[in-house]
């Protein structure tokens, strides 16, 4: 498995499976996580090292984590994992935005904020994610990129302590430089990623993501139940019982108010029956897809990180970011498939083979539309449906074309925009590295700013002067536009008629203007 994405030019890793070449010292990170002192290769020697160049919007990076971890289990004593976090996007070079995406994935290895890329470009590296694998005389010794390498990596880890033990050069125990980050206080959220809406019912969904729950409300904010344990896993069963893995996208049922979750973290479709209080698995089988998967019976099938859903018909559309596809859930007949993209990572409009996504995150649909907010091409897309089938780009710039500019159709610059909601002949955009709620009028493919300052922040008010801390999920309910604000452990609400923001589930303390 080779998914990456192709990030600055700086040739090729060096000296894997070449000549001896001593990897390059760690210089020029502008920050360290979870140490004392940044690290240096000198300091670690008799150690194995394994480097992994990442950015944490990236989702084949965030794959590559639970993998991670398995290799420091295996390997306690010998070996030290380095994220070297090189940000494609400029939020993304904020260590403070980093410390908060370290404490929601649970990062407990050493991780150097290398902002200006001083580090990738020493090891010359050329995609996300890759990993350098260092042994304790300090010698480069492997390398690769993209995902599905670990396994190859695990071999070659009890290789160099096999080797370097015998030599006497190997050094055992644990890192005396380390020191996990202080967890952030938290409360009735934590990291909430995604909303949805049973209006008819008076019900408010929250993806109360890394409490690995669902929080179920009511639209005024008032807390019903949850479903889900809380305890990470894969378990059916009553709500109380229950458990998931990091969910994102939900959609209601509207026969019958059942709500469907993308239990993203164990690659599962999940449904939960609100009139059983059970909690059931419709899709997936806890491994993870890898590209060009062709689906089948949806309960052996294998599905990639699914980030959210669309319930059209009798059919449930599924943005399967981890494979760059949109795909179709038949829950009745049993079966899904891929509907939509090549499974190439770029921006291409076209018919739904040719057609490639780059991360889809978000979907919304009206008529006979669906709308997707492609994350990592920083596009919003439109799929007509059956029978035109055919993609096309409404509003954004590329992969590497991103920024935080209003505009008509290509002219609009977004930053990783998460979800999209459609109301009144307009999509609204969750802008989410640049902090803001836009408005793309589809009519024109105008996209303005409507709420948000574009800095990173928690407040109340109208408009431009309210702020959000990457706001995630959206849905739209009489008037209001809900909003998953995820870095702020709340729910917020935009009145759609005047722009005005408030919070209806969250921190006590909020200041209003």
């Amino acid at each position: 498995m080779t998914d990456a994405t192709t990030g600055p030019s700086s040739g090729g890793l060096p000296g894997a499976g070449d000549a001896p070449i001593r990897a390059p010292e760690l210089d020029g990170a502008i920050d360290w996580l979870n140490v004392d002192t940044p690290l240096t290769l000198r300091a670690l020697r008799g150690k194995i090292v394994l480097l992994e160049f990442w950015t944490y919007g990236c989702i084949n990076c965030l794959h590559q984590l639970p993998g991670l971890k398995r290799l420091e289990v295996s390997h306690p004593d010998e070996l030290v994992v380095i994220g070297v976090h090189s940000p494609k996007f400029p939020n993304e070079r904020s260590t403070d935005n980093l410390r908060r995406v370290v404490a929601r994935h649970e990062i407990r290895h050493p991780v150097a904020n290398d902002a200006d890329f001083r580090i990738w470009r020493a090891y010359t590296v050329r995609a996300w994610p890759t990993l350098a694998l260092i042994d304790p005389a300090g010698y480069l010794v492997a390398g690769a990129s993209g995902e599905g390498h670990l396994p190859q990596f695990d071999q070659a880890i009890t290789a160099v302590t096999h080797v370097f033990e015998e030599r006497g050069e190997l050094r055992r125990g644990p890192l005396s430089e380390a020191r996990l980050e202080p967890t952030p206080p938290l409360g009735t959220l934590a990291f909430p990623g995604k909303v949805a809406l049973d209006a008819g019912r008076d019900r408010l969904y929250v993806a109360d993501t890394s409490h690995d729950q669902i929080l179920i409300a009511t639209p005024a904010g008032r807390t019903v139940g949850r479903i889900g344990s809380g305890r990470r896993g894969a378990d059916d069963g009553v709500f109380a019982e229950a458990s998931f893995s990091r969910p994102q996208g939900m959609a209601v049922r509207p026969e019958d108010g059942h709500l469907l979750i993308a239990d993203t973290g164990n690659h599962l479709i999940r449904g939960a029956d609100v009139e059983t209080g059970r909690v059931s698995t419709l899709a997936g089988n806890t491994n993870q897809a890898r590209r060009g998967a062709a689906g089948g019976g949806a309960a052996t099938t294998s599905i990639s990180s699914p980030w959210d859903l669309a319930q059209i018909g009798r059919l449930l559309f599924v943005a399967m970011a981890g494979v760059h596809q949109l795909w179709v859930l038949d829950v009745d007949r049993g079966f899904m498939f891929p509907y939509a993209g090549s499974g190439q990572e770029a921006r291409q409009d076209g018919g739904l083979d040719e057609s490639a996504f780059a991360q889809p995150s978000g979907l919304a649909w009206h008529g006979d539309i669906l709308f997707v907010a492609d994350s990592e091409s920083n596009v919003i897309r439109a799929i007509d449906l059956p029978p035109v089938n055919q993609v096309r780009t409404l509003a954004g710039g590329d992969l590497f074309d991103f920024g935080d500019v209003d505009g008509v159709g290509d002219t609009a610059r977004l930053q990783h925009p998460l979800d999209v909601a459609y109301h009144d002949g307009a999509l609204f955009l969750s802008d989410t590295y640049n902090h803001r709620i836009k408005r793309l009028d589809l009519e024109t493919r105008r996209v303005t700013a409507f709420a948000g300052s574009g800095k990173p922040g928690f407040r109340d008010g109208r408009g431009k002067r309210a702020r959000f801390y990457e706001p995630g999920g959206l849905t739209v309910g009489g008037g209001r536009l809900f909003v998953a604000d995820t870095n702020n452990h709340a729910v917020r609400v935009v009145e759609l008629e005047t722009g005005a923001v408030s919070t209806v589930i969250g921190p006590d303390s909020v200041q209003t203007l």
